[in-house]
């Protein structure tokens, strides 16, 4: 793998022209580590499905240089759209909107809606802006790993996950690290397909309307299977009653062999490897992937994770959790 620096203008120069030619770039973004190629070249996507194996009918999101550069995707967003576009791009945020037919087919995993979003992180924009110069018109990004595991959020998880021929452009450790909000913006009331650090009520307030619930009908969109985000050891969420319990009644495992997320003290015993979860949504999700990364690398068999607390400001990471343990 070659690891370039996103802050040096021959490395992004270099990467943006790898875009336009249709190979694959990884490159930070402020929520995940993303795995990109040119959203307006099917070929140039397909390589993307082919390097995850990832199903080709699950679509990816599309990033884009500025909101000006949407109407390649989608002639007509509509308002609500429009609204949250000037109110959260870029950020966290992605916006399902109707699809130009003749535009980004294999991106939108073949639906006639599409996912665009406008990201915050320097490097990721400097990128699309020298791609954008080289007539690339958004670039496909899903997370730089492979389908349905545990989202990469430094440059040194992407290394870990492909090959040496993948050109990742680095930008340190992703400041919010869980992936982007979703909401579906091509019915008349916008609904909540993913959570994000982007939270319902801040979206609800720009809108003056509650979100809706996805329903059966909702397109389908990055992220959202029942079981994502997933790392080789089995995961198990406890509350704290429970976790407290487990761990009293357990017999010390083997060295190594049980992995503890939690908020309680670490338990007692030789056999637990405990990563302690800070108090704090935000610090959670900017440490979640990379405590599941760890356990992995430690050869865990099992995660026990304490549930997060209730709370709006959780939803991002209890929906991860959900589904890495599902």
């Amino acid at each position: 793998m070659t690891v370039l620096s996103g802050a040096d203008p021959h490395a992004l120069a270099a990467a943006a022209a790898e875009l336009a030619a249709g190979q694959l770039v990884a490159f930070a973004t402020e929520t995940v580590y993303g795995l990109g190629a040119r959203a307006d070249d099917d070929a140039a996507v397909a390589r993307i499905y082919a390097a995850k194996g990832r199903p080709a009918g699950h679509p990816l999101i599309v990033h884009l240089a500025d909101a000006e550069a949407a109407a390649a995707y989608s002639a007509a967003p509509g308002a609500a759209a429009q609204l949250l576009m000037t109110a959260f791009w870029p950020g966290p945020l992605t916006l399902i909107v109707p699809r130009r037919p003749d535009r980004g087919r294999a991106a939108a995993g073949g639906q006639d809606s599409i996912g665009l979003r406008v990201p915050a992180h320097p490097v990721a924009l400097a990128l699309l802006q020298a791609a954008a110069r080289l007539g690339v018109t958004g670039v496909a990004a899903p997370s730089a790993n492979r389908f349905g595991r545990v989202s990469p959020t430094s440059a040194l998880h992407v290394a870990q996950e492909f090959g040496p021929a993948l050109i990742v452009l680095d930008g340190g450790r992703c400041a919010i690290g869980i992936e982007s909000t979703i909401v579906d913006c091509t019915r008349a009331r916008p609904a909540l397909l993913r959570p994000g650090q982007l939270g319902r009520a801040a979206i609800e307030a720009v809108l003056g309307l509650a979100l809706a619930e996805p329903g059966a009908d909702a397109p389908r969109a990055s992220g959202t299977l029942a079981s994502h985000y997933a790392p080789r050891a089995r995961v198990e969420l406890l509350d704290g009653v429970a976790l407290r319990h487990r761990l009293q009644a357990a017999p010390d495992p083997a060295a190594g062999s049980v992995g503890v997320y939690s908020r309680l003290a670490p338990p007692v015993g030789s056999g637990w490897i405990h990563q302690a979860m800070a108090a704090d949504a935000a610090s959670v999700a900017h440490d979640l992937f990379a405590v599941l990364r760890e356990f992995d690398e430690a050869g865990v068999a099992a995660i026990w994770v304490e549930r997060p607390p209730p709370g709006p400001e959780w939803d991002g990471v209890r929906d991860r959790l959900q589904r890495a343990a599902a």
